[in-house]
């Protein structure tokens, strides 16, 4: 099959969607992956409780919503990681998330050790998937 970087984007949205419901019981109503350098940027429309949406009236009540759901993304976050690196065949340097409680959208941000981007353009492939190497979550 031939991956172009427009498959692999489809691919990872997909995954990451599969992966929430899977892992946190709920998935996101839509996603867009874009891949950009070393990075690859997902964007996902959350659908928030009733109970959220009650607690999001408030400020302290939007910063409670925003801390959970990022602590729960980030129990998971060794195997996001591990799903990318097994999608790109390149290690995740960092992952980064936020979540806005007032648009129900979450950013994820991975980077990875390598240009992804280029490597596609380039047609070198997805790389060798050698080694995940050190990773930060933020």
């Amino acid at each position: 099959m031939n991956r172009t970087k427009g498959w692999l984007e489809a691919e990872i949205s997909k995954a990451l969607t599969r992966w929430e419901k899977e892992y946190l019981g709920r998935g996101s109503t839509a996603a867009k992956t874009d891949i950009v350098r070393d990075m690859i940027i997902v964007s996902l429309k959350v659908t928030l409780t009733p109970a959220e949406q009650a607690l999001c009236e408030t400020e302290e009540g939007r910063q409670a919503v925003k801390v959970m759901r990022n602590r729960l993304l980030e129990s998971g976050a060794e195997a996001l990681c591990s799903l990318i690196e097994r999608l790109t065949g390149m290690p995740v340097r960092s992952l980064h998330t936020d979540l806005s409680t007032r648009t129900g959208e979450r950013i994820i941000v991975f980077r990875l050790n390598d240009d992804l981007e280029r490597r596609l353009m380039n047609g070198d492939g997805f790389g060798d998937g050698a080694g995940a190497g050190d990773r930060e979550n933020g």
